[in-house]
């Protein structure tokens, strides 16, 4: 609670304190407001998400679910100008508070940041040269970042990274078998969704503390998605590895997949290296497969078979990959 005392030694006046936490996606921003009740604990005050879309739109609902806000934006699709909106109504719209620090979900770490830290242009730019381990995702990340601190510079900004919780897999496990240098450069597993990962170990932990203790596996699951063996609330392996590709079937992602078939696609077939990126981020996975939909609702609702050999390749592949983490 350092940032609180630090507003309050300013001299920032007597109200709530409050915190904003965003997840940025490829067309929207989730984020929630919480009150800082004491030193250790939160009250959820809105959540919403800034749709970044065709048509930009603000939602938001209180912690009961009383709808807050549901409107287009006046800004243009750029990052800076509709956050600089929400920005403008959670701190006008939903009574007068005051707004200590901004958090956020980034994707990947790498090796070096294992905790959330201050978000400082220095840092920012440490941050941005991993760019390349998480090409789609990571400006993703750090466009809200980058936007708030060009709105509001005094503003602390503190990140935390999706690859943090899986720093506990032992070496063996995240190593490929490249030759060495390689790992020395930071090519190894890595996996993702680690604070959805986290949140749920502590959850186990409190609502059964002996299960907690025991080897579980748990289950991220969405357009991206993932499994992840727990041992003691730690991660001790995942089906995600260098990149969000790796491990099961997702929405438009391909999943684990044969090198041999990316060698085919570049040496033999002259697809070009961004051609081939787009293919397996976002034209695999349930879209690649059934040619309909990446959204397992719509695939559900389906009669076409292409539909259900999607969902039986996933389920398929999510058992597989279940039974492998059970042996770990």
């Amino acid at each position: 609670m350092e940032l609180a005392r630090q507003s309050r030694d300013k001299g920032a006046p007597m109200m709530r304190r409050s915190i904003l936490a965003l997840n940025a996606g490829s067309s929207s921003i989730k984020f929630a407001l919480y009150d800082l009740v004491s030193s250790r604990d939160m009250q959820l005050v809105s959540r919403g998400t800034l749709d970044l879309g065709d048509k930009p739109t603000l939602r938001a609902k209180a912690a009961d679910g009383t709808g807050q806000c549901d409107r287009p934006l006046t800004a243009d699709k750029r990052h800076d100008a509709a956050i600089g909106e929400m920005l403008n109504w959670v701190q006008g719209e939903i009574g007068e508070r005051n707004l200590i620090c901004a958090g956020h979900r980034i994707v990947h770490g790498g090796s070096e940041f294992i905790e959330p830290v201050r978000l400082t242009p220095d840092i920012i730019d440490a941050i941005d040269k991993l760019t390349p381990l998480a090409p789609l995702h990571q400006p993703r990340s750090l466009a809200p970042v980058r936007a708030i601190a060009a709105l509001q510079p005094d503003l602390p900004q503190v990140g935390c990274f999706d690859t943090a919780f899986h720093q506990t897999i032992d070496p063996l496990v995240r190593r490929f078998a490249l030759p060495r240098q390689y790992e020395e450069q930071g090519l190894r597993r890595y996996g993702f969704h680690g604070l959805s990962y986290e949140y749920i170990a502590g959850r186990l932990s409190e609502i059964s503390p002996i299960f907690a203790a025991k080897h579980t596996i748990v289950a991220h699951l969405g357009n991206g998605a993932s499994l992840c063996a727990l041992h003691g609330g730690k991660s001790i392996d995942t089906t995600m590895g260098f990149s969000a590709l790796d491990g099961l079937v997702m929405g438009t992602r391909c999943g684990a997949i044969d090198p041999g078939v990316l060698l085919y696609f570049l040496l033999e077939r002259g697809i070009a290296a961004e051609e081939l990126q787009a293919m397996l981020y976002e034209k695999s996975g349930l879209l690649g497969v059934s040619g309909i939909s990446g959204d397992m609702r719509t695939l559900e609702a389906s009669n076409d078979p292409r539909a259900q050999e999607a969902m039986a390749l996933f389920a398929f592949r999510a058992a597989r990959e279940a039974a492998a983490l059970a042996n770990t």
